[in-house]
């Protein structure tokens, strides 16, 4: 069925989960957490901005696991800064990718993929899309059974590509 067609599936495992929570929304905080992460040498492969019943804005970020420490410590310098009221991680993660050409004409596929997920009892920890992908984060330790959940949604033309590990 065309529906459920889509370009494949990536994953990227090896990874951890911060949490920046309830940011009093002025300008510069983005800025200001992302160019010391960056000067830090810590790379974002995901991020996710929302913001709270109190106008407050809330940062999800995955980065590489072997960075988990020095990401820690480069926030908690930073949150007086900020006025971050909490930031809290979580290890040992895996973001799971689906992508498709125009995925924005198929309106199906965030549904398809999250209700797949949901049938084996995993919950996404975050969620980030694009014009041509939605990710979702989940723990580590439910890596497999997600993938061979999407794989039984999707009709998917090669493999799930995979990002190996850094550390």
């Amino acid at each position: 069925m065309e529906d459920n067609k889509i370009g494949g599936i990536m994953q990227s495992d090896g990874r951890a989960l911060i949490k920046i929570m309830s940011v009093p929304d002025h300008a510069s905080v983005a800025g200001t957490v992302f160019r010391a992460m960056g000067e830090n040498g810590i790379n974002i492969e995901l991020l996710v901005e929302s913001y709270d019943l109190d106008d407050c804005g809330n940062f999800a970020v995955v980065i590489d696991q072997k960075d988990l420490d020095h990401a820690l410590e480069v926030l908690e310098e930073l949150k007086p800064t900020i006025d971050a009221k909490a930031i809290s991680y979580t290890p040992d993660v895996a973001v799971i990718t689906v992508f498709a050409p125009h995925l924005r004409e198929k309106p199906r596929i965030h549904g398809m993929m999250f209700s797949s997920i949901a049938s084996v009892g995993i919950s996404s920890l975050s969620i980030s899309t694009s014009l041509s992908s939605v990710s979702c984060v989940v723990e580590g330790q439910h890596l497999e059974t997600t993938i061979n959940a999407l794989k039984e949604a999707f009709d998917i033309p090669y493999d799930v590509k995979e990002r190996p590990k850094d550390y």
